[in-house]
């Protein structure tokens, strides 16, 4: 058995009719590599089509730059810890040089 996939709106991507070219605006390319296997993509098909690639890619983009936020954050902790150990120090010093005066 042969499988049709037809519009859920009812409608055709692309047609002639009255020597007009009909498109739809959903009717989109897409360019590039496909998240999930790498491969090349460069197809056109209807926006609706494309999305669960799209929701595919966003959510690796997404857990990239939580990486790349985590590791900033890790960083300035450990900078606030050396900050926070040299004021500590100083405040020591200066305590100590008034209580010898």
């Amino acid at each position: 058995m042969e499988t049709k996939l037809i519009c859920p709106l009812g409608s055709e991507c692309e047609g002639i009719k009255d020597n007009q070219a009909f498109r739809c605006r959903w009717y989109i390319a897409l360019r590039g590599k496909d998240p999930q296997s790498e491969e090349m993509i460069d197809d056109w098909q209807c926006a609706m089509y494309w999305m669960p690639v799209l929701l595919v890619e966003n959510a690796q983009t997404n857990r990239g730059q939580t990486q790349a936020l985590e590791s900033f954050r890790n960083e300035m902790v450990d900078g606030q810890k050396i900050f926070n150990a040299l004021a500590t120090e100083s405040i020591r010093r200066k305590t100590l040089l008034k209580e010898e005066n």
